[in-house]
């Protein structure tokens, strides 16, 4: 059986704030650890029937990016869940929820708030 490590390094301030994220997947062509601005993994326990959520963002991530940065994420599951599922209508309506926030970011951003 193969196997393949993804490795997340965090380097925190003296309050524990993430000041620097890195990652490294085995199987990345990239040479050592990479830099990122935030990091988000969702793990099942399919014991418990729920999420186990681990969230980190480093000082650098600006509110915009952030928000992005779920949106993107959010569309990645909804093809997911397609993928994984077949269900064209759950993936559509949060492709169109996507949507609807990532022109409220545009909208908000535009208007100086």
């Amino acid at each position: 059986m193969k196997e393949s490590n993804i490795r997340v390094k965090v380097e925190l301030d003296e309050n524990n704030v993430p000041e620097k994220i890195f990652w490294k997947a085995d199987d990345s062509d990239q040479a050592g650890l990479q830099e990122t601005r935030a990091f988000d993994l969702n793990i099942w326990d399919h014991e418990r029937k729920e999420t186990l959520r681990i969230g980190l963002w480093g000082k650098e991530m600006t509110v915009d990016e952030m928000k992005f940065f779920y949106i993107d994420t959010m569309g990645g599951i909804a093809q997911n869940i397609f993928n994984a599922t077949g269900d064209e209508k759950m993936a559509q309506e949060i492709h169109a929820m996507c949507k609807r926030l990532s022109d409220h970011v545009h909208e908000t951003k535009n208007k100086g708030e």
